[in-house]
């Protein structure tokens, strides 16, 4: 039930909300995303608490929700069960992995280096669906397919990639990697992928939040953090259509070891990119135009 909310009484609620522990940027979003209350509109309530906002939910729901996240540190997005990632709002859930927002650039990257890809292209560890949603509707004539060894995942990916009107054009298939797309062997334009990459040692100690609440499918990546960027680089040769361009996110400091998996596996063009704090967190590599 909606409520509406003069600045005052709100700032005295969110002092005695924040009093319970957290951080005030959490709250605000939880605000924002469960309660209709823009995080703009909220900070302008500190220069003017004698308006009036409205609330989308009654304020208890929001209590429940801050309680139930300071309690069990459960993602606030999982709570809420949505995720603002780049132009989207995807739904998420657990099971799922929790789109970052350094994974939008593996989106930007696509359109970058394959703007007018004809297709057909895929995403493996498709997860929520966010990167195949993404390439969809950048490229509205274009099929996908979005591989995932989870059926929790597969399930939210067609739940979204419905949402967006684009479930039409992406098949959903269930497997590790590259074996369920063998059929398209060779003919693939473009491979994206946000495998699990986290060395198991440093997933251990990430806080309680992504240990305890996100999938570890989704995230720990082995000994050394290589265990599905192996695979992906030794099959690339094979699935990828001459020039075709594969797309990998890894973590910050693999750069050199997954350059060398692809230089190994006999790609070309092998670069490592940038991510938003200046960090290696990607790379590309192609198939030889002439490997036929």
């Amino acid at each position: 039930m909606a409520t509406e909310l003069n600045g005052n009484w709100w700032l005295a609620w969110r002092r005695r909300q924040l009093a319970l522990g957290g951080h005030p940027s959490d709250f605000d979003w939880l605000v924002d995303l469960a309660g209709g209350i823009p995080w703009r509109e909220q900070q302008q309530l500190r220069l003017h608490p004698e308006q009036l906002v409205r609330l989308r939910v009654d304020p208890s729901h929001i209590e429940e929700l801050w309680r139930r996240h300071l309690h069990t540190a459960e993602p606030l997005q999982y709570l809420v069960g949505r995720c603002p990632w780049r132009d989207l709002e995807l739904l998420v859930g657990p099971g799922v992995l929790i789109p970052r927002q350094e994974t939008e650039l593996l989106v930007e990257l696509a359109l970058a280096l394959a703007p007018d890809c004809p297709g057909p292209w895929a995403d493996l560890g498709t997860g929520s669906g966010c990167l195949a949603l993404a390439l969809a509707l950048a490229w509205p004539t274009s099929s996908g397919w979005s591989v995932d060894a989870s059926p929790a995942a597969l399930a939210q990916a067609s739940v979204n990639l419905e949402r967006a009107g684009v479930g039409d054009r992406v098949r959903l298939l269930e497997g590790s990697w590259w074996q369920p797309l063998r059929p398209l062997w060779g003919q693939l334009q473009l491979v994206v992928s946000n495998p699990p990459y986290i060395p198991t040692a440093v997933w251990a100690a990430l806080e309680p939040g992504v240990r305890e609440h996100e999938p570890g499918l989704a995230l720990d990546g082995g000994a050394d953090g290589l265990g599905a960027l192996r695979p992906l680089a030794q099959g690339a040769r094979a699935a990828l259509a001459p020039g075709g361009l594969l797309l990998l996110e890894h973590h910050h400091d693999q750069s050199a070891a997954v350059i060398e998996l692809l230089t190994l596996a006999g790609l070309e063009q092998v670069r490592a990119h940038l991510d938003l704090e200046g960090q290696q967190r990607f790379v590309s590599a192609r198939r030889c135009w002439l490997d036929v």
